[in-house]
């Protein structure tokens, strides 16, 4: 199986990433009367649970896009925790968590990347995680597509930076080296009761476009040059558990954590669905670990 998903994954480079993607951004959003069997298949197949949604009937959504980043009922997704507990950006699964070990990154056994790759050569954003955390999370086609914060926050700086469009399936992930460095992606850095904490949004084929509540769509219009936009004294504040952006198909997150202690639910292991608002660790403050 190893070698035939090594072999799936060398084939996949191949293919021409962003001419497939803009296919699926123009596709995504088709509204016709012939999605509408299309869209009740997809939620039959796939076993979407329509009544979380605000809007439960399969005829109000005119298309794909609409349909993945419908919006969910206040109460399908509870807040959890307190102002010490870091929540799931998004209902997915876990690829990886743990500790950065300086500023490496686990992907996948065999494959690691260093957090100034992924912050697209900004080594004064990239200093205070070197010895953070992380957690990475995959949202799968039939996931809720949209965006939350892990915790409070106020933005401070958002990068684009423009790469590859490799497919972010796990079996691909684990073939393909420093895949979330190289991928096409957009980073928010929220500046929080803890320090900094980034958001990684990890572009892939077939991933229309990614957006935030901000600036709204930031992709899928491509270039070559890393754009980097600090919002100085600007009051963009969000609160933990609020959305922040959103995902026009599935794809992954990368979240970071500065060096502070964080202890992970002992319950949390890679291929674990989580949902987002739902408590995946706290933060521990130095005096309690020193006691």
């Amino acid at each position: 199986m190893a070698t035939l998903d090594a072999l799936l994954a060398q084939l996949l480079r191949l293919l021409p990433h962003h001419a497939i993607s803009r296919l699926t951004h123009r596709l995504a959003r088709w509204e016709s009367p012939r999605v509408q069997p299309l869209l009740r298949w997809f939620i039959r197949q796939y076993g979407l649970d329509m009544s979380e949604a605000v809007e439960p009937d399969p005829a109000a959504y005119p298309s794909f896009n609409a349909l993945f980043t419908r919006a969910l009922r206040a109460d399908a997704r509870p807040l959890e925790g307190d102002e010490q507990s870091i929540l799931s950006p998004a209902d997915s699964r876990v690829s990886a968590f743990g500790p950065i070990e300086y500023g490496q990154i686990f992907q996948a056994k065999g494959h690691a990347y260093t957090v100034t790759e992924l912050l697209g050569g900004f080594a004064d954003l990239a200093g205070p995680f070197a010895r953070g955390s992380f957690l990475t999370v995959y949202l799968s086609p039939r996931d809720y597509h949209r965006l939350h914060m892990p915790v409070s926050g106020r933005l401070t700086t958002m990068l684009h930076i423009p790469g590859r469009l490799f497919s972010v399936n796990p079996r691909i992930v684990a073939h393909t080296p420093r895949l979330y460095a190289r991928n096409e992606r957009v980073v928010a850095l929220f500046d929080t009761a803890f320090g900094p904490v980034a958001m990684a949004l990890i572009g892939a084929i077939n991933v229309g476009s990614i957006e935030t509540v901000w600036a709204g769509e930031i992709t899928p219009p491509s270039g070559r040059v890393i754009t980097r936009t600090d919002y100085g004294d600007q009051e963009i504040r969000l609160q933990r558990g609020a959305e922040m952006g959103r995902f026009n198909l599935g794809s992954s997150v990368v979240l970071l954590m500065p060096d502070h202690p964080v202890h992970f639910d002992p319950a949390l292991a890679p291929e674990t669905f989580v949902r987002f608002r739902q408590e995946i660790a706290r933060i521990v403050s130095w005096s309690a670990v020193r006691t």
